[in-house]
Parts: C-alpha cells; sequence; structure tokens
C-alpha cells in the first residue's frame, strides 16, 4: 500500500507503537529501541511516508543547509574542495548550497549575504578574496570554516597548504635538474595562493644564487590561455629558458600547447611543472609532473570542522596538509 497522505497516527497504527514513539524516531531526539524504531522505520516505507523536513528543521531552529562558496565552478582544485565536502556532509542530513565568487571580490561578498539572507547554519568558503576583517565578522555571526586559504589566527577553522613551500619544492626540482633559466608563469595577481608560490620561486632562486630575471617572470592567471600567451611572449621577445614552473595544470596545459606549435620539445627542449595535479594531468603528452594538492581531503576535512562548529563542538585540530610532487615525464635533466 502506497499512501503519501499517510499521517503519524497511521504509522504508529501499523508499527504498533505509540505517536510520542514515531515522533521520537522522526526527530531523533531521544532513545528508542531498536525493535520499535526499525518497526517505525519499516511502516513509513511500507505507507510512502515523507516528512517535512523542512518544517521541522525550522521548529528546531536549524535549516539543514550550509553555504559553500567556491571562487570558479569548473575549476578542477576547487571542484575537488568541493566533492570532498559532499563528501564529509555525507549522512548528516545536511544540504549545500553551492555558490560561485567568480574570482570577483565584490561577487564573493554579494554572495555571502545571500547565503546569510538563506539562513544557512554555516558557511564553507573556498579560497576567496574577501579581507579578512570582513571574514572575521563573518565568523562571529555564523559557524565557518575556510578551506584553500591562509587566515591569521583562525586556528582549526582555516584548512590549507603552504604554497610558499609548494613553490619553492617545485622550482628546487628544476634547478637540482640543472636547469638555471626558469620561467615562472604567475597566476592572478592579487591572489594570495599565486603571491605565495612566487614567493616559493623566488626563495629558490636566491638559495641556489641564481638571479631573478624579470624576463623569465609572467604575470597571467590560472588559465590555460595564460600559459599560451606567456610562451608566445617569450619566444617573441627572443627570450632563452629551458623549464617553465607554471601556476596551474591549467597554464601548463596551454604552455606545452605553444611550446608545441613553436617546434619545441617537452621535455628535450623545455621542461615544465604544473601545479594542482587534475585528473588530465595524467594524460596529457607527456604526462605533467606537477604538484598535487590534497582538494578532496581538504574539503572532507573542512565539511567536518563545519558540522562541529554548527554542533556547538571545537573543530578538531586540522590534518597536515601539503602538496607532493608527482613526478611523471616533463622534466629531464639541462647541461
Amino acid at each position: 500500500m502506497n499512501t503519501p497522505q499517510s499521517t503519524i497516527e497511521d504509522i504508529a497504527a501499523r508499527a504498533g507503537v505509540s505517536k510520542s514513539t514515531v515522533s521520537r524516531v522522526l526527530n531523533e531526539s531521544a532513545t528508542v529501541s531498536r525493535p520499535k524504531k526499525e518497526a517505525v522505520l519499516e511502516a513509513m516505507k511500507a505507507l510512502g511516508y515523507q516528512p517535512n523536513v523542512f518544517a521541522r528543521t525550522l521548529a528546531g531552529g536549524r535549516s539543514m543547509t550550509v553555504g559553500i562558496v567556491t571562487q570558479y565552478i569548473g575549476s578542477p582544485f576547487y571542484d575537488g574542495i568541493a566533492q570532498g565536502a559532499i563528501e564529509g556532509l555525507g549522512g548528516t542530513g545536511v544540504t549545500p548550497i553551492f555558490v560561485d565568487g567568480r574570482w570577483e571580490q565584490g561577487t564573493e561578498q554579494e554572495v555571502i549575504r545571500t547565503l546569510l539572507g538563506r539562513k544557512v547554519d554555516g558557511m564553507l568558503l573556498i579560497g576567496g578574496d574577501v579581507p579578512v576583517e570582513e571574514l572575521n565578522d563573518l565568523k562571529e555571526r555564523l559557524p565557518t570554516v575556510v578551506a584553500a586559504r591562509r587566515l591569521p589566527g583562525w586556528d582549526h577553522q582555516c584548512i590549507s597548504i603552504d604554497n610558499v613551500d609548494a613553490g619553492y619544492r617545485a622550482s628546487n626540482y628544476l634547478i637540482r635538474h640543472g636547469h638555471r633559466q626558469i620561467v615562472c608563469i604567475r597566476g592572478n595577481k592579487d591572489h594570495q595562493d599565486a603571491i605565495d608560490r612566487y614567493r616559493g620561486y623566488v626563495k629558490a632562486l636566491e638559495e641556489a644564487g641564481i638571479p631573478v630575471n624579470r624576463k623569465l617572470v609572467f604575470q597571467g592567471d590560472f588559465t590555460g590561455q595564460a600559459g599560451m600567451m606567456a610562451v608566445n611572449s617569450l619566444v617573441a621577445r627572443g627570450v632563452h629558458f629551458s623549464a617553465i614552473v607554471a601556476a596551474s595544470d591549467a597554464v601548463a596545459f596551454g604552455a606545452r600547447l605553444a611550446l608545441h606549435r613553436h617546434g619545441y620539445r617537452v621535455p628535450d627542449d623545455v621542461s615544465l611543472i604544473g601545479f594542482d595535479d587534475q585528473e588530465e594531468a595524467a594524460w596529457m603528452t607527456p604526462p605533467l609532473t606537477t604538484m598535487r594538492q590534497p582538494a578532496q581531503e581538504m574539503g572532507a576535512a573542512a565539511a567536518r570542522a563545519l558540522l562541529c562548529l554548527i554542533a556547538g563542538k571545537d573543530p578538531p585540530e586540522p590534518p597536515q596538509m601539503s602538496a607532493e610532487l608527482q613526478v611523471r615525464e616533463t622534466v629531464s635533466r639541462h647541461g
């Protein structure tokens, strides 16, 4: 029998329990013995009962939703964090509402206000450029966790890697393979990840006694177009280089295509390192050496921390996460 209009009274009668027992099972407000709980769940299934989750959660003072603000829907790295967050929320009854900041601070601020108007129980910000002062105010108003961005004073509410160290290790790997004329294709000018990775590049060069050559530094963004434009510019200007460290895998893909069109072989003529280790990196020709970010792990950890805050508990200490070099076939020894 399938009766969508079934009531709590119908469930109680079919399960042979009181209405209060059915209510306790629905609201998970008190312990119910396993036999009675199973009887209630079986009766609900048989009667096709669909509880009014919205009304029930409003009565409990919660919307059972969290807002997730990503910088750009479609970015493999940010989407990986989002997938991890979905995994971390799985089985909790909490539904994520995704909004897109579109790489613009003003848009991010607008979508955050929209989520606040939706009365979400908490918010997960993936990356972003909103000033830390505004985020500190947000944290006081609503349980908030930030992933893929380092914020001072956020302690266990901030899940990220050390991008200075990651940029250093990528550049140092090329230096250890004999490269000295290393191009750095930078990410978005004001993006903290891009700034930190460039700082790591500079640190590696200075440590090796290699002067920073401004002709080898190209200001781009995190897209494939930036990689293509950088290589085209270098070739047009007659700049000599033997290796490229790219701001992202997408940038590396664009650079690889431009190198091919100009007759450069990878890695025979030019070595190349990406960043993120998106899925396509392993299938590029040749497979791309890159710095892997633990995107899904970051998202899952951020979601767990947010759930703790919503429940009024202190979040656990974030796991130690760092970028890992994935050695493939785009780097060779120079000289």
